[in-house]
């Protein structure tokens, strides 16, 4: 799959996203401080990796800062987009289950290599939930987005 990153700057996990997304067979298309002569700021590298997920020139996207925070917040505000600020594991295995994300946000502070393959394990093993609850909630997320774009 291919796979939209960015990163900020060159600091904690973002060098490793490229190898370890390829080691697991997939491909990364860089943003940011990872690309060629991009902004590196966390909003402008963020909304490019999240409109490749919305424009379907990726499957994913996976969008780092030094929190996350100010990532995941600047791709979640791509229609379409339905990004997630995971730090372990277990969040990203129910960020795919119940919310269908669609985008990856991590801490470059907080994540460390250890926990960077866990959290790429349980978001890569992760299937969007097929229970009518669920798909009710990602259908009213939608609709949220249709209304406040008017």
């Amino acid at each position: 799959m291919l796979i939209a990153v960015a990163a900020d700057e060159l600091t904690g996990i973002a060098p490793l996203l490229r190898r370890e997304l390829e080691r697991r067979g997939h491909e990364a298309l860089p943003h940011g401080a990872l690309g060629d002569g991009e902004r590196p700021d966390w909003a402008w590298a963020s909304e490019a990796a999240a409109r490749d997920v919305a424009d379907g020139r990726a499957g994913q996207a996976i969008v780092c800062c030094w929190t996350g925070t100010g990532a995941s917040i600047a791709a979640n505000k791509v229609a379409g987009v339905r990004a997630a600020l995971c730090l372990d594991a277990a969040t990203a295995a129910g960020a795919r289950r119940w919310n269908d994300a669609n985008v990856l946000a991590l801490s470059l502070r907080a994540t460390s290599e250890a926990e960077l393959g866990e959290i790429l394990d349980a978001w890569f093993a992760g299937e969007p939930s097929g229970e009518a609850g669920d798909r009710a909630n990602v259908q009213h997320v939608r609709e949220i987005e249709r209304d406040a774009a008017g």
